[in-house]
């Protein structure tokens, strides 16, 4: 069965954004992003990486991790104001949003509905695994139907912001085994997490 990922970067201190949640890779946003990060990304995630920096990369791999990425309507709304409305082409796009009632691409698929529901609908078709993006209150919602995390953990704090799961997850302790990390000389670490049976 296909899993639910969430692959995120996020500060030391927990955040996966500022207080404003606007893009903190973007032209006025605090996250750098050094030459070995982008040379890892291409190398072991290119399907993470949006249409736009694929192009200007010359990425053309499908990537071995996902085939579909869902994100909620913030995330979404970064890529719009940046006049890009559907950033993974490469990829079968859902965004969640109650409030947006037509997509401003046809290949981007809009999910009013509960997003627990959809996914384990997702996890029954056949495919590669499940991207969750983002942002917080997404994943905060989504927080038991995740299978694996990998963390993209940035050596910066910034004090405060949006975190990684919103308070819609509420308390529910969970066990998690790391399976895979990859420290890059620049500071950033990738962390690769399976959530660890209950049983």
């Amino acid at each position: 069965m296909r899993r639910l990922v969430y692959y995120i970067a996020s500060t030391i201190d927990g955040f996966i954004a500022g207080p404003d949640g606007a893009d903190p890779t973007g032209p006025d946003g605090f996250w750098p992003i050094p030459e070995d990060y982008v040379q890892h990304l291409v190398a072991e995630y290119p399907e993470t990486l949006p249409g736009p920096a694929r192009a200007a990369l010359s990425v053309t791999a499908g990537g071995t991790h996902f085939d579909t990425v869902l994100e909620g309507r913030r995330s979404y709304e970064i890529g719009l104001h940046a006049g890009v409305t559907d950033a993974y082409p490469h990829l079968r796009h859902l965004v969640f949003s109650r409030t947006l009632t037509e997509s401003p691409d046809p290949a981007v698929e809009l999910v009013a509905g509960d997003p627990v529901a959809k996914v384990r609908e997702l996890k029954q078709q056949d495919g590669k695994d499940i991207w969750l993006l983002g942002g917080g209150e997404l994943a905060g919602a989504l927080y038991s139907e995740i299978d694996g995390l990998i963390v993209k953990l940035g050596p910066l704090t910034i004090g405060t912001g949006i975190p990684l799961f919103s308070h819609k997850a509420g308390f529910d302790p969970r066990g998690w085994e790391l399976t895979g990390h990859t420290a890059l000389k620049s500071g950033a670490v990738f962390l690769t997490y399976a959530r660890k049976s209950s049983a």
